[in-house]
């Protein structure tokens, strides 16, 4: 083969090659037009969202050309008001806000899930927490001397703080005491702003003693120390004051073993019947300078210091007179 012939064979394999080439620049840019024009988008079918303005880049992957990537990943796609709640965004709202946008269906390509559920951040100060730094607060701060302790009485709810943040402070004081009962404020702080409050309110426990009785006792039983124990034990109310054990008292029920004596179970004992119904007792009226006396008779029976009634025996009336503790009565006027 002569050089001639190689020449040409040569140079009709660059041009080839060349044509090849072009072809295969123009097929890339073709492409890349093409990918430029167009969006792949995957739905996952759960996002959870720090802030609480919703768009599509926030809920999605987007694939595409740099500036239609950066426009769809900006569509807005709704707002959480409130904390806690949930967003369903399905494929149809996604594509509507699209073209709503100027991107239409046609340059979409959408995978994964059929619909995605949108949640925010949250953290969470749950009640036991405002309960623990308010009795925290009452145990440094004794509101009252008499009381053992603060019990909480009612629970406050949960507070929610959108985002999460690692700049959060509380501040408690003391709102209100009463007799009964005290209330704190836990103030809650994020950035140096306070972004909400809650109340914990509180009942007084006191320490106190108690009688407690060892075996049952009969009614009319004059209580001694064999009778009951005195124990401790935490009340709503303050000890009465003078409280001492009821030694000396009366049972006015039967009352069985291991029950705590109230005072409606007890009394004073009475002293004894000194004028019997039916008995004749001396009617005295003294005053200075003159005593009169008369025989009655007494309707009811009578002990020192009560009223009862007497007839006379010579006039047939009945007078109130006053037991007096020698037996004698003194009428009423």
């Amino acid at each position: 083969m002569n050089k001639r012939k190689i020449t040409s064979i040569l140079v009709t394999c660059l041009l080839m090659s060349c044509t090849l080439f072009c072809q295969a620049l123009a097929n890339n840019k073709n492409n890349d037009s093409q990918k430029d024009s167009t969006l792949e988008i995957y739905l996952p079918r759960e996002v959870t969202i720090k802030d609480s303005c919703l768009s599509l880049g926030q809920v999605s992957i987007i694939r595409g050309g740099e500036s239609l990537v950066a426009k769809a990943s900006a569509i807005a796609l709704g707002r959480i008001s409130v904390p806690g709640q949930r967003i369903v965004i399905d494929r149809p709202t996604v594509l509507s806000r699209l073209a709503c946008n100027g991107i239409p269906k046609s340059k979409v390509t959408l995978k994964g899930a059929e619909k995605i559920t949108v949640k925010q951040q949250l953290q969470n100060i749950s009640s036991d927490d405002f309960i623990t730094l308010a009795s925290n607060f009452m145990e440094r701060n004794p509101a009252d001397a008499l009381v053992s302790r603060w019990e909480p009485i009612r629970r406050p709810k949960d507070f929610v703080i959108p985002g999460a943040s690692k700049d959060i402070r509380f501040s408690s004081r003391l709102v209100s005491i009463a007799k009964n009962q005290a209330m704190v404020e836990i103030a809650v702080f994020s950035g140096g702003k306070k972004i909400g409050e809650r109340r914990v309110s509180f009942g007084p426990k006191y320490d106190c003693r108690t009688a407690v009785t060892l075996v049952d006792i009969p009614a009319g039983t004059i209580i001694g120390p064999n009778d009951i124990k005195i124990e401790k034990i935490e009340s709503n109310y303050p000890e009465p004051a003078g409280w001492k054990p009821p030694y000396g008292l009366v049972t006015k029920r039967q009352l069985p073993a291991n029950t705590a004596l109230r005072p409606h179970m007890v009394g004073p004992v009475k002293p004894q019947i000194i004028v019997k119904r039916n008995q004749n007792v001396v009617i005295r009226i003294e005053r200075p300078g003159f005593l009169i006396t008369a025989v009655g008779k007494a309707i009811q029976n009578g002990r020192a210091g009560e009223y009862i009634k007497v007839r006379n025996v010579d006039s047939q009336r009945i007078i109130f007179a006053r037991v007096n503790e020698n037996g004698s009565v003194e009428p009423v006027f």
